[in-house]
């Protein structure tokens, strides 16, 4: 696939996708980067690291967050967006579950949205997408944990989300999917859809795998949130082994390395 002007050979490499949360309160760096220059070194340092792709975020969606309104997060993510697109050579791509957001994104030139709702939480999100040519990664999520069959019902999931896409008018070949870790699921349910990752494939689009610093490897590790390192590095390895073609992560050199180790030994090309 093509992201602002750059392939992407999503079956035989997973590449990087940075996170840059320009917010208060994310889980895990909040406050940080709202300062724009801290934001743009930040997006230099990234880039020297080897990342591929800069996903901005203007609302944290950790448990319990606050929600903003759309003309908040447009004043915290527009002018980062505009400064990247000015001074780097980088596809950027706007975490946003708001199409009035995207739609300001698409202005400003953003490659991706990236929806925590698979188009299904705001009805003109998909018209957005379409009209704006842009590339998008659909996660799953839900408002309520009644699942029959937990990882059928998520893969079932992530196909409305496709059939939505192809309503709206998204080309196959501009669709990302996500299993959207720590979303409407426990740390049980989390492990179990991570470990199926290689099922997902089978719906057609690259999968992305966000699970960067998250409750589950707290939970299962028993630490603090600046102490998950080595769980998020053993699940990008997880994401190599199971054909993942992006991970979204805090850490990218560290991240990138187990990922040109990994496929040093597997022999998957980059090109």
């Amino acid at each position: 696939m093509v992201i602002g002007g750059k392939f992407f050979n999503t079956d035989a490499h997973t590449y990087v996708m940075g996170i840059l949360n320009v917010t208060e309160d994310s889980f895990s760096d909040g406050g940080k980067f709202v300062n724009p220059d801290k934001a743009l070194k930040r997006v230099e340092e990234m880039i020297k690291e080897g990342v591929d792709i800069i996903d901005i975020g203007g609302e944290s969606t950790r448990p319990g967050y606050i929600p903003v309104d759309a003309e908040t997060e447009i004043s915290r993510v527009i002018p980062i967006i505009e400064a990247i697109k000015e001074r780097f050579d980088i596809p950027v791509s706007l975490d946003t579950q708001k199409s009035a957001v995207a739609s300001e994104g698409v202005r400003a030139k953003v490659d991706i949205i990236n929806d925590i709702w698979g188009l299904k939480g705001d009805p003109d999100m998909g018209k957005v997408i379409a009209d704006g040519g842009v590339s998008c990664v659909l996660m799953h999520n839900r408002k309520d944990t009644d699942y029959v069959n937990f990882v059928d019902d998520v893969i079932t999931d992530l196909s409305y989300s496709l059939s939505l896409a192809k309503k709206a008018g998204i080309e196959d070949d501009k669709i990302i999917i996500d299993p959207g870790v720590g979303f409407a699921k426990d740390t049980e349910q989390n492990l179990m859809i991570m470990n199926e990752l290689d099922r997902l494939k089978l719906l057609g689009a690259p999968v992305l795998l966000a699970a960067s610093r998250k409750s589950v490897i707290g939970n299962t590790l028993n630490l603090p949130v600046d102490e998950r390192l080595e769980g998020t590095l053993a699940l990008t390895a997880l994401a190599v082994t199971k054909g993942c073609a992006f991970v979204r992560v805090h850490d990218v050199k560290a991240n990138k390395r187990v990922i040109d180790m990994l496929e040093a030994v597997y022999g998957r090309d980059k090109h």
